[in-house]
């Protein structure tokens, strides 16, 4: 026992006790690599990111047929429809034969949708079904990446049906240059030539991983409500491309030797292989995105805390610099601040300085604009706001009304004390305003 304790505190300091600012460039990177699988078991742990992939399970098997129809349609116009099934079959490989069944009933689904049938409530129905599907995945990768905003409607909309449509173009467009790549001629004549014909074939057989690799990348970039950057979504990629590669060999292997469970659920059984199969997919999803989000905000690793908890102090410095940033933008003529160009700015997470730029709207010191996404500006004029008003709106910050201070008993002492803090805090900064901290030269 006691040997235990003392790993777990070992453990503890080594992970968490030492500032990696001053440590080695290759013992950092050793602790960041650590503290990002001890952050990702931790999510699974909490049960999370399991219940997400769960529902997305779900709203795939009611989208799934709607979703192939619409990718369907648009490759029909280009000729090109017959490349679905080919498609579908590396995804379902590791069930096997099924796998080819499945894919097949699949297409026999979408070739039995008749558009002219349905009419334009039916019409209208499947394409909700599809959108439901995308909103419910931007939904999940906000939580991994600790959004809390949502996209607009129309935007929504918009932007879902522009993936549904140009993205399976993308992935046919990439497979046939590839295709057409390889049985040209001159590839032919340099394929017979060694080295050369050893290394076709090592690429050949690499750009499927790379076009998984590519696919997850996709994801990762465009779905989330956020800016993410592209290197941190192929790091997650890459590795969510790994886990896919390995689960899928393991899985097939156990397809193969499941011959016990066929014969108890008989033809129910490639049902519940295909449901665990698809769980596994979305669980890599998550696992990917979460790996690209700490890779890209290391601020999240600095506990072991999923949460990222803000003291007071923490909110009022934050507070302080995305003041000074808006004002000094606006009285100069540069552009704007976006909520991911101050993360970026101030090198932390989202949720922290999201947190603080609503209370800062609230307290009527910014405002949005209708830009897409949206930037920041003086709600009025920084001269009519003191700095103190902002140190009080951040202190006040996300109070619960019922726990406010007027509630509490009131000693004659306490009060005069509290008094003269604020007092002294007034005093010191001789009522200097926003517009002042953003411009101290004037």
């Amino acid at each position: 026992m006691k040997l235990l304790i003392e790993f777990k505190k070992r453990s503890y300091d080594f992970l968490w006790g030492e500032d990696l600012a001053s440590a080695s460039v290759l013992r950092r990177r050793l602790v960041l690599t650590l503290r990002t699988l001890y952050a990702v078991g931790r999510d699974l742990a909490e049960g999370q990111l399991t219940l997400r992939a769960m529902s997305l399970v779900y709203t795939t098997l009611l989208s799934l047929v709607p979703l192939i129809a619409l990718s369907f349609s648009v490759l029909k116009g280009f000729g090109v429809q017959n490349q679905v099934r080919p498609m579908l079959l590396p995804l379902l490989a590791p069930l096997g034969e099924k796998g080819e069944q499945i894919a097949d009933q699949l297409i026999g689904f979408v070739n039995n949708i008749k558009v002219g049938v349905l009419g334009a409530l039916g019409l209208g129905l499947l394409i909700y079904t599809v959108i439901t599907l995308m909103q419910k995945i931007e939904q999940d990768l906000n939580y991994v990446w600790r959004v809390k905003s949502v996209r607009p409607l129309a935007q929504r909309f918009s932007q879902y049906l522009s993936v549904l449509m140009i993205g399976p173009l993308l992935i046919f467009s990439a497979v046939g240059v590839t295709a057409a790549f390889f049985s040209s001629s001159t590839v032919q004549t340099l394929i017979a030539i060694e080295p050369l014909g050893t290394l076709f074939e090592f690429i050949a057989a690499t750009l499927p991983f790379l076009f998984v690799i590519a696919a997850f990348g996709f994801v990762y970039i465009l779905m989330p409500n956020t800016r993410v950057h592209v290197f941190s979504a192929l790091v997650g990629a890459s590795i969510a491309g790994i886990l896919w590669q390995t689960l899928g060999w393991s899985f097939a292997a156990f397809i193969a030797g499941s011959t016990k469970y066929t014969a108890i659920y008989a033809g129910f059984a490639i049902v519940i292989f295909s449901m665990i199969w698809l769980y596994l997919n979305w669980l890599i999803v998550l696992i990917g995105a979460s790996i690209a989000c700490y890779h890209q905000y290391p601020a999240l690793l600095v506990t072991p805390r999923r949460e990222f908890r803000l003291s007071n102090r923490v909110k009022e410095k934050i507070a302080l610099l995305i003041a000074t940033y808006i004002g000094r933008n606006y009285y100069t003529n540069k552009p704007a601040w976006s909520l991911d160009d101050l993360a970026d700015r101030l090198g932390v997470p989202l949720m922290p300085v999201e947190t603080v730029l609503t209370a800062m709207q609230r307290a009527g010191f910014i405002t949005e604009t209708a830009d897409e996404p949206p930037r920041y500006l003086p709600a009025r004029s920084f001269e009519t706001i003191t700095i103190k008003n902002l140190l009080n709106t951040m202190r006040s910050a996300e109070e619960d009304p019922g726990m406010s201070d007027d509630i509490l008993p009131h000693e004659a002492e306490v009060e005069m004390l509290l008094a003269c803090a604020d007092e002294a805090v007034e005093t010191s900064l001789h009522g200097s305003s926003l517009r002042k901290l953003a411009m101290p030269s004037e």
